[in-house]
């Protein structure tokens, strides 16, 4: 089973060789991991990924909560939350009809090209890592030159509602919630 924990850690130097090594010390193989600053500059959010059962999920929690740096410990993924990965990916895209056909396919998939070559193309595209990888398979055939993705992020969702993409409105009804994600 995949659970997705979230760390707040102290923001100091060597936090994340210290969790990442212990973490491989005892075995636990990190699918993915996305480190940044909070709201509060002094605090760090590391996003882990792992794989196992509700044992594993537990010592990997119980591990974390003994490091000195790491201030609270959650598990994501128990709860109703939302996850993205970005991904930049250059493909090749000689101008004409493939390059019309590669625009297209980022439209739909809500990316953005951000930097257009002569032979190729840079895009931008976040999301759920299902849809990442089903706009990866969609752009090999053009020809993928090079590719790059962060670690998964994620938060877990307000229990009296959503803010709509550009701080609009308190959404409160659950069955909104498809809409704005």
């Amino acid at each position: 089973m995949r659970h997705v924990l979230s760390a707040v850690v102290q923001n100091v130097p060597g936090v994340l060789a210290h969790i990442s090594g212990m973490l491989a010390s005892r075995g636990y193989n990190i699918d993915s991991l996305a480190v940044g600053e909070t709201e509060d500059p002094n605090l760090s959010r590391m996003t882990f990924v792992v794989v196992g059962d509700d044992r594993v999920l537990e010592q990997v929690r119980k591990q974390l909560e003994k490091i000195v740096t790491v201030v609270k410990v959650v598990d994501v993924s128990s709860q109703d939350y939302v996850e993205r990965d970005l991904m930049l990916v250059k493909v090749q895209a000689a101008s004409g009809e493939a390059r019309s056909e590669i625009r297209e396919l980022v439209d739909i998939f809500r990316g953005r090209i951000v930097d257009v070559g002569a032979d190729e193309v840079m895009i931008e595209i976040s999301g759920r890592e299902s849809k990442i990888e089903a706009f990866i398979e969609r752009m090999r055939p053009f020809g993928i030159t090079e590719l790059v993705r962060t670690g998964r992020i994620a938060m877990v969702r307000s229990d009296n509602g959503t803010t709509a993409a550009g701080g609009g409105p308190r959404l409160h009804d659950s069955s909104i919630r498809k809409y704005v994600n």
